[in-house]
């Protein structure tokens, strides 16, 4: 190996130093310089990664701990797509002496599956791109010198399982308001259950919308600067999905375990819950106690216009009336406003406008209210710009057409993106997921004491070890050399 390694070094700095003698004859040629400069580096490490792997493969047909239970069957080779580039190389295939069992233990080690080729920093990259872009750039973005397939990349994030485990905050944080927003987002689907299921109801309208929701969870509103006139969210959490039927009330469930792990409840005065309306929103109320459920300004206004528009040079006063009338009228004083529009009021469709607007607000009437009351702790509602900025910016503002599977799992990644969260963890919260599922921890030992056995002969290794490209990742590291098991050794 160190040998191995010394040969790598004396061969890449000779290829830089040719790479600076051809620059030195041509200065103005810089882009070829640092592209060679480049190339050259990623080969090298690439070469390093091939060997480390194969050195660790060697190590497991030495080891006297692997004879007694394990014998060689052949060398296969195995190509794996890392973010550096494809890196091959061979492995060995064992075979259990009591079970018959058949497995190359370098895979376990590394924690992939035989099939496996994405390592874990190539997952992320794909998940970085995939989540702001799409499918296809994702397979690109995968690696330096390598792709993917866009179906290689759906089938990546239609695997992705997310659970919010929220664990109790030891100080949690003591606030006088909290709010929350809710609102959705019509993606278009590419068939309902199967393909060529979409039909086109009178309208000649296609019935190939899903409804996917939107909640985020913050602690007001601040300036960006101080000179700026944009606000932004203070600490705001998202949660998206397809949330239908009975997973309406997880959705709530989830908001409320995310306040009660992260929040004072004491201390909190007001919970307001802006909203549209819709019923899964106000279901939030009924499911989250003490929540004051207040309507949010674009679609109030959006109603008052819909009602008084085609009053032309009246509409300005009609809405000042209706505005007085919601603040401190009461219902039937509004109704008999709405009453003197309709009396001015011509064509059927103009008519029913009116009286949709009306049931709208009536049937809103509290949240109306403590909206226009303007009392402490209110402020405005930013869903429908979070729609448009989390949702519809890569699910809905361009034609495209999802499955009911993507459009779940993209909103979650969606979500947890602007949460913060990191790509690569996400990877390995996958790996670990499926590793618990079928391990037998009877059948487990540590690969740390094979490895180990192998000590004396190859002390070299070690100082090496920091020098290896992050294509092999942390946790490929640690699992090689440090904890890592091997099931059935």
């Amino acid at each position: 190996m160190i040998k191995s390694i010394q040969h790598f070094e004396e061969v890449g700095i000779r290829n830089l130093e040719k790479e600076v003698e051809k620059f030195l004859k041509n200065p103005k040629d810089m882009a070829s310089f640092v592209y060679g400069i480049q190339d050259n580096i990623i080969k090298l490490g690439l070469d390093i990664i091939k060997e480390t792997l194969e050195s660790c493969d060697e190590t497991l047909r030495n080891s006297g701990k692997r004879k007694k239970d394990w014998q060689i069957v052949k060398k296969d080779e195995k190509t794996l797509i890392t973010s550096l580039g494809k890196v091959c190389f061979e492995k060995t295939l064992f075979k259990n002496k009591v079970t018959g069992e058949r497995g190359y233990l370098l895979d376990r080690i590394l924690g992939i599956e035989g099939h496996e080729r994405l390592t874990e920093d190539a997952e992320a990259k794909m998940l970085e791109e995939s989540v702001e872009t799409s499918y296809r750039k994702a397979g690109q973005a995968i690696s330096i010198s390598e792709i993917v397939s866009k179906q290689t990349v759906k089938n990546k994030i239609h695997s992705l399982e997310f659970q919010n485990e929220y664990k109790d905050l030891p100080n949690k944080k003591k606030v006088k308001y909290l709010y929350i927003d809710a609102d959705e987002d019509h993606i278009s689907l590419q068939f309902r259950e199967r393909k060529g299921d979409l039909v086109k109801n009178d309208n000649h309208v296609k019935n190939n919308c899903i409804i996917t929701k939107i909640v985020y969870v913050y602690e007001g509103i601040e300036k960006e600067g101080p000179k700026s006139k944009r606000n932004r969210l203070i600490n705001p959490y998202y949660f998206c999905g397809t949330y239908s039927g009975e997973d309406n009330s997880k959705l709530w469930d989830e908001v409320y375990d995310y306040i009660r792990c992260n929040y004072d409840i004491d201390s909190i005065e007001k919970i307001y819950l802006n909203g549209d309306g819709g019923g899964w929103i106000k279901a939030g109320k009924r499911r989250l106690a003490g929540l004051t459920y207040v309507l949010d300004e674009f679609h109030l206004s959006k109603y008052m216009i819909r009602a008084t528009s085609h009053l032309l040079d009246s509409a300005e006063e009609a809405r000042q009336e209706m505005y007085k009338t919601m603040r401190s009228g009461t219902k039937r004083e509004f109704e008999k406003v709405i009453e003197k529009i309709l009396k001015v009021t011509d064509g059927e469709a103009t008519i029913k406008r009116v009286k949709e607007s009306k049931e709208y607000i009536l049937s809103n009437w509290s949240a109306v209210k403590v909206r226009l009351e303007e009392k402490e702790g209110i402020v405005g509602c930013s869903a429908e710009g979070h729609v448009s900025h989390v949702l519809s910016s890569r699910m809905s503002s361009r034609p495209m057409g999802w499955s009911r599977m993507g459009v779940d799992k993209m909103a979650h990644l969606r979500a947890y993106y602007y949460n913060g969260g990191d790509m690569l963890e996400l990877v390995r919260k996958q790996r670990r997921q499926t590793k618990a599922a079928g391990a037998e921890e009877n059948d487990i030992i540590s690969c740390e004491e094979v490895l180990r056995s192998e000590k004396n002969k190859r002390n070299e290794l070690g100082k090496y070890m920091e020098s290896i490209s992050h294509s092999v990742s942390a946790d490929v590291r640690k699992y090689a050399w440090f904890n890592a098991h091997i099931w059935g050794l």
